[in-house]
């Protein structure tokens, strides 16, 4: 069956300020779940200024204790692969994430984007869809869906807070209208 979340927010801060935040947003103590975020690959297109970047994050694995008694469950850390296409011209950023793990059992897919806010070009508008499903568990597949939607919709409201911090501390209040 699968669970979908979407996401959307304003941030009153200009593009490259966002972006910058974000790229630096991980590994942070409000979300001790990420371990660490590495580029593996970064590369530049000279005709069309677009940057590509594939990013890997590590993230504790946060399935309840009483689910990993099923021995699939019971890895210790979960990989997450992020694509980015940064366009400074166009000043948009769109990107797409996929779990790495338990690929046999569960699809878990993220398409977001920062781009310039159409309420004012000096904000930054982000949305993000995400989509889980489970298969090959059984009976724990809608279980597992259940726990995956409220983690993601608990994330995604961690993130923005996370967000919001950073671009606080880094670049001062946020812009008025």
């Amino acid at each position: 069956m699968g669970v979908t979340v979407d996401v959307h927010q304003v941030y009153k801060y200009p593009f490259e300020q966002v972006v910058a935040s974000y790229l630096r947003k991980y590994p942070h103590p409000m979300d001790k779940n990420v371990i660490s975020v590495k580029i593996v690959e970064e590369t530049r297109d000279v005709s069309t200024g677009i940057i590509y970047r594939k990013r890997i994050a590590i993230c504790q694995n946060v399935i309840p204790e009483i689910l990993r008694k099923v021995s699939i469950l019971k890895v210790p850390s979960i990989q997450l692969e992020e694509e980015s296409w940064l366009n400074p011209q166009e000043r948009n950023m769109a990107m797409r994430s996929h779990c790495l793990t338990w690929t046999q059992y569960a699809s878990m897919k993220e398409e977001s984007v920062f781009r310039e806010s159409t309420e004012n070009p000096n904000w930054t508008e982000f949305v993000q869809r995400g989509r889980i499903s489970i298969t090959g568990a059984g009976f724990l597949n809608y279980i597992l869906e259940t726990f995956a939607s409220t983690f993601l919709r608990q994330g995604a409201q961690k993130g923005i807070r996370i967000m919001e911090m950073l671009l606080k501390e880094q670049c001062g209040a946020p812009l008025a209208e």
